[in-house]
């Protein structure tokens, strides 16, 4: 890397520390649901190449309108890369748990990615996910082994000597119960429940009857008084219960070997497939900020920079600026009071190229317009230093210097306060000159000053636009709002002032500003009194745009009204007709078996001619109805057309057959979609409980639309049903501390819910202690009905202290 690089790549950073990208950065980086993806956005550093840009927008904008669907599932997705290296090393063995974290990548990582596509044929997303390998077969192969919460499955080859250890440890208990249910023995004991030492079970003897039970001791307890004492008779089956506990633990080594193994013939399709959804969720993370700030992607144009509205995403309650930089225009001079805004001005534009260019929506409105440039650099705020005997001057020129030997055409440079820091006058030279050289090099600028002359240079320029802080002058105090087109004033004397500085002071000041500064001050005053009659009939047209927009969707409503009636008219007559057809058509079904099961009889012809009578009244009856509606419907489209409104002068539908008002039991259309339902009663202020189909649900009052009553009155039907949720079975019940009335409740609603909630089996802790809990837990889970086994739970997990259940 050459000199020029280097330097290139040092004021690029500082430029990110200035204007407190990190921050941003950061916080995208918690919005990734992947701690690699995660490290990954707080390591990358913007800006970057065009093409690269408009990728990672496209994608950002794609994942945006997904996640704003409403449909994401987010899952979060382990860090794999570390275990790369062991399938690299061969008959290396998977932990469990790494196992378990290769699954979950590759079955949401695929989750993840079909999610994006969804059937979609956009090329960006077709080119982004082009060459990406499918590893479901790796999560199957995982997942055939444990189960989706991390555990080892009960495979038929761990299940035969699980029912040996099993029935070892029941012998085990049973053989312990001699001692601690016999009286005599029993006093013998410090505890009634037996212990385990080196996954043995022994019996805590009192130190005086040490000959009495006969048997290997363990272990003495540090005040002596305590020996653990495996008896003779559980010795050998204490030997049987290690074995078979070694060779379970054999049988889970092989099964995770093998598995190691196939994964490991998949590594190099595992490790792109990890390397391109990693590279995703990262661009999901800048689209799930972007949701939040609830941004807006900016446009690009290399000709323009237009921030619309545009609010700091630093500051908790930013002000809206504008700046336009369009056309010729490459340099904007801003200018006004101190504390006016001017640097948080400097620091919008800077900051969001910066987050334009990391592939980030922007907290701005529509049209926001902004280019691509190789780089962003910046000079803001007072960098004097002691140590390497800087002034502020100094230091700037320092900065600038540097800066004007990295930026180009296609460069933006934002400069603080330019010129500031010593002689005005040399420092105005010193200024022009600068900016000389940043208009040759056509690099786009925006920069701050309190110097007046730079105002003058602004307007005999080419390309250079003045801009100003606006600042209130009844108050005197800013308003934080950028004028294009019009220069500043510092208003320093108003400024002391209102801080404190003595009013005979301020005069006097007054007094040494010469004519020539009045007249400037004149002319600046002039010019923003005309900027402000011009921002006056332009918010005055706005208004009046806005009026003929609020007509025109009044229109438009009355259009959609009077189809959504039309509409109704045509399915109730329909309905209508298919109900009339069908009842007719049994009639005549029954009156034709009735001729062919006899002979034709003049009682028979009557009831036909009958029918037929009859149906001819119902049918007119139904075309009268329709044809009535029709009228009514052609009586609103005339008035809609000579201008009226389709709604009653109270407020109502529409006149004559559709109610006025919202009540139980009549018809409406609701919600967005207009689906046809029943009012079954007012909820709370404002709110209806209307009928669906077979669907209750809530509905504002606004968004109901009465419907004309059929011949049948509507009743409510209204039931009352229990909603009390349901209690959620624990995986793991803790019933220490527990009287034993309090821990056999807690575990009768424990088998209550895991019945209810589908859970086959759980564990139940209550200690060792006395044995109290543990007997009573015994002996409830013994006659419980629903329980089909139970047993005490493997050493690691807590012995004879633990208790696991499996459930019918």
């Amino acid at each position: 890397m050459n000199c020029k690089a280097v330097l290139k790549k040092n004021m690029n950073e500082r430029t990110l520390r200035l204007l407190e990208f990190d921050t941003i950065r950061s916080r995208v980086a918690d919005c990734a649901l992947s701690a690699e993806a995660a490290d990954r956005i707080r390591e990358d550093i913007s800006p970057r190449e065009a093409s690269a840009v408009r990728e990672l927008k496209a994608l950002a904008g794609i994942m945006l309108e997904r996640i704003q669907a409403g449909d994401e599932k987010q899952e979060s997705l382990p860090s794999i890369a570390p275990l790369f290296p062991v399938l690299e090393t061969e008959g290396a063995v998977l932990e469990i748990e790494d196992a378990f974290a290769l699954g979950l990548f590759a079955g949401r990582g695929g989750a993840f990615v079909n999610w994006l596509l969804k059937g979609d044929e956009n090329p960006v997303l077709k080119a982004a996910t082009d060459g990406m390998p499918d590893c479901l077969t790796i999560a199957q192969e995982v997942f055939r082994i444990i189960d989706k919460d991390g555990n080892l499955r009960d495979l038929a080859c761990f299940r035969e000597i699980k029912r040996r250890i099993q029935n070892l440890t029941r012998d085990l208990e049973h053989a312990g119960s001699k001692y601690t249910s016999n009286e005599e023995l029993r006093r013998m004991l410090q505890s009634g429940v037996p212990s385990q030492r080196d996954g043995r079970m022994v019996l805590a003897v009192k130190a005086n009857f040490r000959g009495r039970i006969r048997g290997i001791v363990h272990e003495v307890s540090a005040t002596g008084q305590t020996l653990f004492v495996e008896p003779e008779e559980v010795v050998e089956k204490n030997n049987e219960l290690i074995i078979e506990k070694q060779n379970l633990e054999a049988e889970i080594r092989k099964a995770l070997r093998t598995m190691t193994k196939s994964i490991a013939e998949h590594r190099d399709k595992l490790i792109i497939f990890h390397e391109k959804v990693v590279w995703l969720e990262t661009i999901r993370a800048r689209a799930r900020y972007s949701s939040e700030t609830r941004g807006r992607f900016a446009l690009e144009d290399p000709g323009s920079l237009v921030l619309v509205k545009a609010r700091h995403p630093l500051l908790s309650h930013p002000v809206p600026i504008d700046i336009a930089m369009e056309g010729d225009t490459r340099v904007v001079i801003i200018t006004g009071p101190n504390t006016g805004g001017k640097t948080v001005a400097l620091k919008t534009a800077g900051l969001f190229a910066l987050m334009n260019q990391f592939g980030l929506a922007l907290p701005a409105e529509e049209g926001t317009i902004l280019p691509i440039f190789d780089g962003i650099y910046a000079d803001i705020g007072d960098e004097q230093s002691l140590s390497q005997s800087l002034s502020t001057f100094s230091a700037h020129m320092t900065n600038i210097a540097s800066i004007l030997e990295v930026s180009g055409a296609s460069s933006l440079v934002l400069l603080d306060e330019l010129g500031s820091g010593t002689d005005p006058a040399e420092g105005s030279a010193v200024a022009m000159a600068i900016l000389d050289c940043l208009i040759e090099k056509k690099t786009r600028l925006i920069t701050t000053t309190h110097h007046g002359i730079l105002k003058n240079y602004g307007y005999t320029r080419e390309g250079v636009e003045n801009a100003s802080m606006e600042f209130d002058g009844r108050s005197l105090s800013p308003t934080y709002r950028i004028i294009m087109g019009l220069p500043g004033e510092s208003h320093a004397l108003d400024i002391a002032g209102r801080n404190g500085l003595a009013q005979g002071i301020v005069e006097r000041a007054r007094g040494y500003l010469d004519d020539g500064r009045s007249d400037i001050s004149a002319l600046i005053s002039g010019l923003k009194k005309k900027h402000e009659e011009l921002d006056a009939a332009g918010a005055i047209q706005q208004a009046e745009d806005l009026r003929l927009r609020e007509e025109r969707r009044r229109a438009d409503l009355r259009e959609l009204r009077l189809k959504q009636k039309e509409l109704e008219i045509k399915t109730v007559g329909a309905g209508q007709l298919r109900r009339l057809l069908d009842e007719s058509r049994k009639t005549l079904e029954n009156l034709v078996r009735e001729v062919r099961e006899g002979e034709l009889t003049r009682e028979k012809t009557r009831k036909v001619k009958e029918f037929l009578k009859v149906l001819e009244e119902r049918a007119e009856a139904e075309e009268a109805l329709l044809e009535e509606a029709e009228q009514q419907l052609a009586l609103e489209k005339s008035r809609i057309e000579d201008g009226g409104s389709p709604e009653t002068e109270d407020g109502g539908a529409f006149k004559g057959r559709i109610p006025q008002t919202i009540e139980p039991g009549i018809e409406v259309l609701a919600g967005e979609f207009k689906r046809r339902a029943r009012v079954l009663r007012q909820d709370k202020k404002g709110s209806w409980l209307v009928e669906i189909g077979s669907l209750k649900m809530k509905v504002d009052g606004k968004d109901l639309v009465p419907l004309a009553p059929s011949g049948e009155e509507i009743k409510p039907v209204i039931a009352a049903a229990d909603l009390a949720a349901a209690p959620r079975p624990q995986f793991e019940l803790n019933v220490l501390g527990m009287r034993l009335e309090e821990a056999l409740d807690s575990l009768r609603r424990q088998i209550d819910a895991a019945v209810l909630g589908g859970m086959g089996e759980f564990s139940v802790i209550h200690g060792k202690g006395d044995g109290i809990l543990q007997k009573g837990v015994h002996q409830y889970l013994r006659d419980a009905p629903q329980v089909a086994d139970y047993f005490f739970s493997r050493p690691e997990m807590g012995g004879f202290g633990r208790t696991e259940v499996i459930l019918k």
